[in-house]
């Protein structure tokens, strides 16, 4: 019936429990919104006998949540102080779909400002764990399983990218829906977090915006050519060379393609 009993309407009704109101029909008017279309259900719901034991326990699990709310403001006001100087990094970071506020704050933390310490975005997905494990003997493949890697910065892209998943028209979304076999959706998830992860890369070292190429550019991401500009036109077998695919990669004129600008 409520799909949150810890919402407004929600908390007001069992504030209203322990101050011994047990009318249901009383409670059930302290509903709000779209809550209000349920008010016969909500008084039949609402009916029952409360004891003082029942009435007592209530008012510990509201004070010891309304504690951990109030811990929760605290250190999302710190966390906006430390932030404030990298608002402009966030901000930008803010651009790619499926990130919010708070994703682009996690990676930040997490990876800091200086894009140095990693020589390429493959060093950075590979301490981050975003990237199928390569274990082979005698050329046969016997798992991708993931490494632990950074718990917090997987958790956060993992995240991330869920929602990307759910965007319409975007390169990220058609990612997670690229048909390869029997692929599962958490192989498809820590594909898009690697995607989402190399481009974080390259937007804080190289200075780039991003800017949606739509889906028709997934292609060149099945190759791992990161360096190419895609355009309607772009044919992807001829990238299938190492040469021409290393060549593209190192040409100081080319960017990615969800790259609008250098700046």
């Amino acid at each position: 019936m409520a799909t949150d009993i810890l919402g407004v309407s929600g908390r007001e009704m069992i504030r209203a429990l322990i101050a011994g109101q047990e009318d249901p029909s009383q409670l059930a008017e302290l509903a709000r919104r779209k809550l209000r279309s349920k008010l016969p259900e909500l008084r039949e719901a609402l009916r029952g006998h409360l004891t003082e034991h029942h009435r007592f326990m209530l008012r510990q699990l509201m004070d010891h949540l309304d504690y951990l709310d109030r811990q929760i403001t605290a250190f999302e006001q710190r966390i906006e102080e430390l932030m404030r100087p990298f608002q402009a990094e966030i901000e930008r970071l803010e651009t790619i779909p499926g990130v919010g506020k708070r994703t682009a704050q996690n990676v930040l933390a997490e990876i800091g400002t200086d894009m140095s310490r990693f020589p390429t975005d493959q060093h950075l997905a590979s301490w981050a764990a975003m990237c199928p494990g390569n274990r082979e003997s005698a050329g046969k493949r016997q798992s991708g399983h993931t490494n632990h890697g950074n718990p917090w910065l997987r958790a956060a892209l993992a995240q991330a990218a869920w929602a990307a998943s759910h965007s319409k028209g975007t390169y990220l979304s058609a990612q997670y829906r690229r048909p390869t076999g029997q692929r599962r959706k958490q192989w498809a998830i820590v594909a898009v977090g690697h995607t989402m992860l190399v481009m974080m890369y390259h937007m804080r070292k190289d200075g780039v915006d991003y800017r949606e190429p739509g889906p028709d550019c997934l292609g060149k991401l099945q190759l791992g050519v990161w360096r190419t500009t895609c355009s309607n036109g772009w044919n992807p077998s001829a990238t299938r060379s190492p040469s021409v695919a290393r060549a593209a990669r190192s040409s100081s004129r080319s960017r990615p393609c969800w790259a609008s600008r250098v700046r």
